[in-house]
């Protein structure tokens, strides 16, 4: 069986009697140990202590006068988000739970990133034993944004994070269409080369093929239907599709800012002009498997999910619509 994603942590946590993660003081260790919460030489006695306390008891109960004594006005400041992550994954069976309370209750000060590396780690164990590349490689949509180009009829994705930087004499096509540094290497998961991407999962290295009708943009909806049964307890069906043209339009998701900005005008009936359009990198349809797990207003219609791109031509996909715009009967945390 290969392996996959390593950095999100999966191996550190345990696995409860309903398949969602359980956190463990390995996993929590991993935070505390995280660069913004090292101290450095000069840090004060009060911040030293606190982080080593920490390490050999992640779990340690630490109250707001123990941060206020920390000198470092930014110290206090990371300090007091990562206690707060930490209680908020503790007040929980899961790691599921959590995510699902944050999706419901709002994120608060919660820094984005560790919001991120919770989706990853649970896709981690939703996706547990998948030996599809493509559709791992559609999942790192849900928690790195993606930089996207058009090339030779094209819809190509890449990591956005990986090609930030540029280069003005970069030394292949692809690294010059996606803005890459020259010594930076990138590849266009295909059949060919699906194999290779276990050993760089962890890598993000490796762009996509988005364009309708293709195996990219497919697996993407097959993750999706992944993703909300491990979440909510529902079998879906999502396909792809090219256009919303003469369409019942009776419930849509955004599936990120952009594409709700286009279910809106399509919502009222406004005209969705063709600059709007050329953004829209992904449309599904949604059915629910058992229809008595969808809400009535949706009358056996399917929902229809929107994916768009920024005019920078940007992918931030919000894998928490899914949660918060389906019209789903009863929701269910994998407990």
């Amino acid at each position: 069986m290969k392996d996959f994603w390593l950095s999100c942590g999966h191996h550190l946590l345990d696995r409860g009697p309903g398949g969602g993660l359980v956190v463990s003081d390995e996993f929590l260790k991993v935070y505390f140990a995280r660069p913004e919460l090292t101290p450095p030489p000069e840090a004060c006695v009060v911040e030293k202590t606190l982080h080593a306390a920490l390490l050999s008891d992640p779990r340690r109960p630490v109250d707001e006068d123990e941060i206020a004594a920390i000198a470092d006005a930014d110290a206090r400041e990371n300090w007091t988000l990562v206690i707060d992550f930490r209680d908020h994954l503790l007040r929980y069976q899961t790691i599921e739970a959590a995510y699902l309370s944050y999706v419901r209750g709002g994120l608060g000060r919660t820094p984005p990133i560790f919001f991120n590396q919770l989706v990853h780690v649970i896709l981690r164990n939703a996706l547990d034993g998948c030996q599809d590349a493509f559709q791992l490689r559609a999942a790192e949509l849900f928690f790195r944004a993606q930089r996207v180009t058009l090339h030779e009829g094209s819809l190509l994705s890449a990591d956005e994070e990986r090609i930030a930087g540029s280069n003005p004499a970069p030394t292949s096509p692809l690294v010059s269409m996606l803005g890459l540094e020259a010594s930076t290497e990138i590849d266009v998961l295909s059949e060919e080369n699906a194999e290779s991407y276990f050993e760089r999962s962890d890598q993000f290295d490796m762009a996509l093929d988005l364009t309708a009708g293709r195996r990219g943009q497919a697996a993407l909806g097959e993750v999706i239907a992944v993703w909300i049964k491990h979440l909510v307890a529902v079998e879906t069906d999502v396909a792809s599709f090219v256009e919303v043209k003469g369409a019942n339009f009776t419930w849509y998701v955004g599936l990120d800012a952009e594409g709700t900005q286009i279910g809106d005008l399509l919502w009222n009936g406004e005209e969705v002009d063709s600059r709007t359009r050329e953004r829209v990198a992904a449309l599904y349809t949604l059915r629910f498997l058992d229809p008595m797990a969808a809400a009535e207003a949706v009358g056996g219609e399917p929902v229809y999910l929107i994916l768009a791109m920024t005019q920078e031509k940007v992918l931030r996909m919000k894998p928490q619509n899914l949660i918060t715009g389906l019209p789903v009967r009863h929701l269910e945390a994998v407990s």
